[in-house]
Parts: structure tokens; sequence; C-alpha cells
């Protein structure tokens, strides 16, 4: 099994698909009012937003997009007008983390957790 796509919701796709945009994705699906679809620059994943009437209540949903160049990234994004809610930073989980809503409020962690992202040191060990 392998994880290639998310899907987030949106009040307006149309606007969301410019954010997007901005953040590097490129739109592969273009299905208006209701949907559009995004490839990611690296890798094989997708990534896609649709409409909804109303937005889901609580902490929402957390997106995490892993960039190698991650301070880079940032840095340029903010170039093309993103605003970020944390700038760089190491977590004690191991990785570098910054942090932006999208237009709708879906919270979007880029980061970089190289060699710790699937093998942290407290990796559990199947048996």
């Amino acid at each position: 099994m392998n994880l290639n796509q998310v899907t987030v919701p949106s009040l307006n796709v149309t606007k969301s698909i410019s954010f997007y945009k901005k953040l590097g994705l490129q739109l592969i699906v273009k299905s208006l009012p209701n949907y559009a679809r995004f490839e990611c620059p690296d890798g094989t994943s997708t990534f896609s937003i649709h409409l909804v009437d109303e937005l889901p209540d609580g902490a929402g949903i957390y997106v995490y997009f892993e960039c190698e160049d991650l301070d880079e990234q940032v840095t340029l994004l903010k170039s093309n007008g993103l605003q970020f809610d944390q700038e760089p930073k190491n977590e004690r989980w191991l990785w570098r983390e910054a942090r932006l809503k999208d237009l709708d409020g879906n919270q979007l962690i880029l980061f970089y957790g190289g060699k710790n992202r699937l093998n942290p040191p407290w990796r559990l060990e199947e048996k």
C-alpha cells in the first residue's frame, strides 16, 4: 500500500487554486467549481481540493510536504506573497518545520525529516 493522494476541503476551489500554485504545486485537473488536483513537484504524489458547504469543526486537517531545501523554499514562498505562521524551526521529534495555513485554515507543514522521518531513534521494531 502506498499513500499517494490527499484531498482537503475548501469553501472556494477557484481561490484555493491560486494559493496552491503559489506553493509550487502543478495544476493537472480543474473541474470548477467543485474540484482541482495538483501534482507535487517531487515524486508521484497528488494533492486535491474539493468544494464543501462548510469546513469541519476542530483543529482541522494537517498536511505535510517534505522539502530537502526547507529554508530556501520558505524564503522563496515568502517572496511570492505567502505568509507563514512559523518560520523554519528544529523540532524535538528531529524534523525542521515551517507552518502556514491555506485559505480555508488547513494547516500546511513544510518540513525536512531526512532519515528521521522513517527511522527516528524511537522507531518500533517489528517482531
